[in-house]
């Protein structure tokens, strides 16, 4: 039975994971979680209440968390492109950049879209600019990291590239990549030219008048 993935072309954490398949050429099953959809949603709901995805379906094993389903499809469907290390000391860096590029990229930029859709009277100013001013910080710390390498922990491409590619995608957009900060802005051309990245981005373009914030013309 093929790979079954529950999973939307715009969501970051869906095309974090849609990049680790495509870097692999991993056969697997779209499940297209949308409105026109309410069969495969109520599916997606019966195996995950929380309703969080991207969610993989390997046969009877039901795989929960970008992440965790990226190392999932290294150890059970390799491919020729290794996405975390056999080297545990190496394999930690990995992981540790995914992080950064989870918690100080993705969920503040995530805090100023979701705020953009509350009432107005609803909307957390503060929270708000505290979220920018952790991609602000973000940005100098990896512009500083990425000086003087290729990918995030390292030379190789990896599970940290597959997470860093929509989260700055999307950060860029939310709260724009300062030209001073000329690595970061290096890195996130290097990442939209890679073609499974590129892949991803192109599947979601039809998608781009819901971004709330409004989707630039560029990208």
């Amino acid at each position: 039975m093929a790979l079954k993935l529950y999973a939307h072309p715009f969501s970051s954490y869906c095309q974090k994971v849609l990049t680790a398949l495509y870097e692999n050429g991993t056969p697997f099953e779209w499940r297209l979680l949308s409105g026109d959809n309410p069969e495969v949603f109520e599916e997606f709901v019966a195996l995950w209440p929380v309703k969080r995805f991207p969610l993989l379906v390997d046969n009877d094993r039901t795989v929960v968390e970008a992440s965790t389903i990226i190392e999932y499809l290294g150890l059970c469907h390799p491919g020729p492109v290794v996405l975390l290390p056999a080297d545990a000391r190496a394999a930690l860096e990995v992981r540790s950049m995914d992080r950064f590029f989870d918690n100080y990229i993705s969920t503040p930029q995530q805090k100023i879209v979701f705020d953009s859709l509350r009432p107005e009277a609803a909307r957390d100013a503060h929270g708000v600019a505290e979220a920018r001013a952790m991609l602000e910080t973000a940005y100098a710390w990896l512009d500083q990291h990425m000086a003087q390498r290729e990918w995030a922990a390292g030379d190789q491409f990896s599970l940290a590239d597959c997470g860093a590619a929509p989260f700055l995608f999307y950060a860029d957009w939310t709260h724009r990549i300062d030209v001073s900060f000329s690595h970061v802005i290096a890195y996130r051309k290097r990442l939209l030219a890679r073609p499974s990245f590129a892949r991803a981005v192109d599947e979601a373009r039809p998608y781009r008048p819901l971004f709330p914030l409004g989707a630039p013309d560029r990208d």
